[in-house]
């Protein structure tokens, strides 16, 4: 007899980034205004509610190795991911990219116009992950500050 396999839900649940000085990183994710869960874990790990999936940081080194991938060489390049934050409309783009590099953020290219319509902009966190900053058509932020796709 064969057992059929049920289908699991997918879900994005956690987005975890490998960081070189958690203090630092903390701080920086702290000053974006993101609220810090969990906050027993200390420094080991941080978790970040962002109104979709959790943001958590976790020292680079250590995430390698669960993930057993060799924590060296470190690329200094573009890493095929970037996060999102999508913003409501242009001004607020703009605001978010200034608040961004007042905390600290390198700015990686002004905000401008897109070719589907949209306006974006993008930064690096401390450890140069790369931000997109992005208001877009037929991506609406609620006031829950989650993103509703359009049918």
């Amino acid at each position: 007899m064969v057992r059929e396999l049920t289908v699991p839900v997918p879900r994005l649940t956690v987005i975890t980034l490998g960081v070189s000085d958690i203090r630092a990183s903390i701080a920086f994710y702290d000053a974006l205004g993101f609220s810090r869960r969990l906050k027993a874990t200390g420094e080991a790990v941080a978790f970040y509610d962002t109104g979709g999936p959790v943001l958590a940081l976790y020292p680079w080194d250590q995430l390698a190795a669960e993930a057993a991938l060799p924590d060296n060489p470190r690329p200094s390049t573009f890493r095929g991911v970037t996060l999102a934050w999508n913003c409501r409309t242009r001004a607020e783009v703009d605001a978010v990219l200034a608040f961004a590099v007042d905390k600290g953020a390198a700015l990686l290219k002004a905000a401008h116009e897109t070719d589907y319509g949209g306006y974006a902009g993008y930064f690096t966190d401390p450890d140069g992950h790369p931000w997109e900053v992005v208001v877009a058509p037929g991506i609406d932020v609620g006031d829950d500050r989650r993103v509703h796709l359009a049918e």
